[in-house]
């Protein structure tokens, strides 16, 4: 089994000719931006110098010097074998070019486009064997002894070159590999197949590996070899349809494509390694070798203290952020992930949020897909750096303390040529029938969950993302789309499962496999479900029947309790459930209640300019909302911008309106929100029970003439209770009482109302003192002022 190559590592066993490291090092040296041709470049084009405008004598071997047994022999494979090799479309190109027995002697052939001579040189550059060319595109055949290590010398003119040959090294691949590729169980796919770097045979080169089992030919194609499909079309593994080359010489930075011919002998579009760990930046689509063993990790502690504890009990306010829009350096560019590793990474962590939640940073040709259609589901996305600058960013919120979720796009893919539709001429990736493989909402494709190379292929990249980059968390998209085989579709649109109900039975034992993988190979990491039904026991472990995740986002209380905030409060009397009805299944998952990005685009407008009333009322509702978020039961999610108030709705196109900082009334909601992440985090009772119900009392629950809610949070042993008052109104309500647990002082924590935060500053600052009055089914009771639009947090003081 080849290894990895080291730094500064050199090939063991022998070494080239001087001239051969020369070529190699000038292959690797070309790693060109520029667009590839659709289609491959003439033959014409030689790796070599432009050639003489005459031929010299001295160009040529004597003929003396030629063994005589070669000159003028006969080719020993047949003209139509031949044809077939120098036109790109030899079934098994492994089968007969490099050195293979004849008879009692060995032949070794070579396919050179370009060269007028070949020779085989060893490593002293001693001639082992002259090969007679047989066709002019460049196909050569002679004798040689044995099996001796060569390199190829080709001349056209007086011009020369040294290559070593890929034909000439056995598989990569082996017998274990197959046997789980075929049956879809690989723990290390990442690892076997893409671009790999690695010392094979005493050899440094390039491993190229791609699943493409109905192809008739797949070649790697790239500056390396002009663009040109016949030159390294590649070994099938037969039984796994898995195609494999070793390119020695080649290293990072390589540009390269694969070139496929699909079965009915169609030249397929060019198409990304599916595999990929890098790739251009779009317009163009190459991908390219990138090494991602040899990142350098400073976040040791930060690994090894993730894994301990229930993260269902310890606080998690998640800052989600799209990377190209949080904000824009000079001129509107992107910032790198350097630059957001500096800017990004303090401000989170100063605004007291526990994790980075990142809208897709797999690579994805459209803007404007905000990267929920990926092409590159193995490659962080070149628009902010390559992804050892990923990893860095990763590192860096680790160091400071702060966790990294990333977005992550199993349910569907674009059809993008170059992508993975209809990657070997078939459905491959997809279904074939469109009303299993075809999504009407977003014009994509649909993974063939039930395809076990597929599934496979989906698993892997979830646990590069956790493994190669340490990422915590894997938030997983459209998750109801997945489930359901009707979802988004008419009567006659979709097909039952086998049972004739309507559960995509394969998606829900893929994802089963996710959660139970992630959660048995990565300590510490979690996942969440964007998940929009009722399907039951999302969040629930396999083996109670669950599908597994970690979290599950609740959307219904985000859109029951956005709703009831868009009311005028004169009429948030008839909707008083939109906010409590959430309670009624609060515990039922491990919920995250996510104010995310898709609350404030398409016309739905900012969370500000979603409250009613003046700009006054405005501001006290969204803070008062968010103050009954955080006391809520749950984990929390905010979307970039909302931090601060954004007024504008959110675009990918431009930078947050940061300049809205310098008005009093966006720098107190910003401080509130700093404020309730300091709180959460610090009061046991808001955190250690947002999933269980010992942790949430309703006092106050039908008040809704006054539009008023009241409830207490309870922590672990030990842990004091805090009481959470909401008033939805923009009456002041002076002396209100409810019903505590405890007698003794009261502390207000938090008045969302306070002149810190740009409120009017009604208020119970010195607290309150509950007395053994009975009220609301609670041993005491205390009043309080409850602001207009606002919300308070008492703690007991003992």
């Amino acid at each position: 089994m080849p290894r990895r190559r080291d730094a500064d590592d050199a090939p063991e066993g022998v070494k080239p000719p001087a001239a051969g490291k020369a070529a190699a090092k000038k292959a690797a040296a070309k790693k060109t931006a520029a667009k590839k041709p659709a289609a491959k470049k003439p033959a014409a084009k030689k790796p070599a110098a432009k050639k003489p405008a005459a031929k010299k004598p001295a160009a040529k071997m004597p003929a003396a010097k030629m063994p005589a047994a070669d000159r003028g022999r006969r080719a020993t494979l047949s003209p139509e074998e031949i044809e077939a090799l120098v036109a790109g479309r030899h079934r098994d190109p492994f089968a007969v070019l490099g050195i293979h027995p004849h008879g009692d002697r060995h032949i070794l052939r070579a396919f050179v486009p370009g060269a007028e001579r070949v020779e085989a040189i060893d490593a002293a550059e001693h001639v082992v064997a002259e090969l007679d060319r047989q066709h002019p595109d460049g196909f050569f055949e002679g004798r040689v002894t044995g099996r001796p290590r060569y390199w190829l010398r080709a001349w056209r003119g007086a011009d020369s070159w040294v290559l070593d040959d890929p034909y000439a090294f056995g598989p990569v691949l082996g017998p274990m590999d197959d046997w789980l590729i075929g049956e879809g169980t690989h723990g290390a796919l990442y690892d076997r197949l893409g671009a790999h770097v690695v010392t094979h045979e005493g050899a440094v080169g390039v491993h190229f590996a791609v699943w493409a089992p109905n192809a008739q030919r797949v070649s790697v194609i790239g500056d390396f070899n002009g663009w040109d499909g016949r030159r390294h079309p590649m070994r099938l593994r037969l039984g796994t349809g898995v195609w494999e080359i070793f390119l020695p010489g080649l290293d990072e930075g390589t540009l390269y494509k694969y070139e496929l011919i699909g079965r009915d002998g169609t030249l397929l579009p060019l198409k990304a390694d599916p595999v990929g760990f890098r790739a251009e930046l779009r317009p163009d689509t190459a991908s390219i070798v990138y090494d991602t063993t040899r990142f350098a990790w400073n976040d040791q502690a930060w690994m090894a203290a993730r894994a301990e504890g229930d993260l269902r009990r310890r606080p998690m306010s998640v800052y989600e952020v799209h990377l190209g829009s949080w904000r824009r350096g000079p001129e509107g560019r992107w910032l790198s992930y350097d630059e957001l590793a500096d800017q990004l990474v303090p401000y989170a962590k100063e605004m007291g949020f526990t994790h980075l939640e990142l809208m897709p940073v797999g690579e994805h040709p459209f803007d404007g897909s905000w990267g929920y259609q990926p092409v590159g589901l193995f490659a962080p996305t070149a628009r902010f750096g390559d992804p050892a600058a990923f990893a860095r960013f990763v590192d860096r919120c680790h160091v400071e303390g702060i966790g990294v979720i990333v977005d992550w796009v199993p349910a569907h893919f674009p059809s993008d040529a170059h992508g993975l539709a209809r990657f070997d001429g078939t459905a491959l990736y997809e279904h074939e029938d469109p009303r299993l493989g075809f999504h009407p909402d977003w014009n994509t494709l649909i993974y063939n969950f039930g395809r076990k190379e597929v599934a496979n292929f989906l698993l892997a990249s979830a646990l590069i993302w956790l493994e190669r980059y340490h990422v915590d968390g894997l938030r997983v998209d459209a998750v109801a789309s997945m489930l359901y085989l009707d979802y988004s579709r008419k009567d006659g649109e979709w097909v039952p499962n086998r049972f004739g109900g309507r559960e995509n039975l394969e998606a829900v034992d893929f994802l089963k496999r996710l959660n139970e993988t992630v959660y048995a190979r990565c300590p510490g990491a979690f996942t969440v479900a964007e998940e929009s039904t009722a399907w039951p026991g999302v969040s629930r472990p396999t083996y109670d029947g669950g599908l597994g995740f970690g979290f599950k986002w609740n959307m219904g209380w985000m859109h029951d309790t956005l709703v009831y905030m868009g009311e005028d409060p004169v009429h948030r009397r008839w909707h008083h459930d939109k906010m409590t009805f959430g309670l009624v299944y609060a515990f039922t998952e491990n919920f995250i209640l996510p104010l995310s990005h898709d609350e404030v685009v398409h016309g739905k407008r900012s969370l500000l300019d979603r409250m009613p009333g003046d700009a006054w009322q405005r501001f006290a509702q969204l803070r008062a909302y968010y103050g009954f978020m955080w006391a809520h039961p749950g984990k929390k999610l905010l979307f970039q911008g909302g931090e601060f108030a954004q007024g504008q709705e959110w675009s990918h196109e431009r930078s947050l309106d940061w300049h809205l900082l310098d008005l009093d009334w966006h720098r107190g909601v910003q401080a509130l929100v700093r404020d309730c992440n300091r709180l959460y985090a610090e009061e046991r009772a808001l955190h250690e029970r947002d999933c269980e119900g010992e942790g949430f009392q309703w006092i106050a629950v039908d008040d809704r003439d006054a539009s008023v809610f009241a409830w207490v949070r309870h922590g672990g042993e030990g842990a004091r209770p805090l009481v959470c008052l909401v008033n939805m109104t923009p009456v002041p309500r002076p002396d209100y009482r409810v019903g505590v647990p405890r007698a003794g002082r009261w502390t207000e924590r938090l008045n969302t109302d306070s002149v810190l935060y740009g409120g009017s500053n009604v208020g119970n600052a010195g607290g309150a003192t509950a007395h053994a009055v009975p009220s609301h089914g609670f041993p005491a009771s205390l009043t309080v002022a409850l602001p207009p639009l606002a919300t308070l947090w008492l703690v007991h003081e003992g």
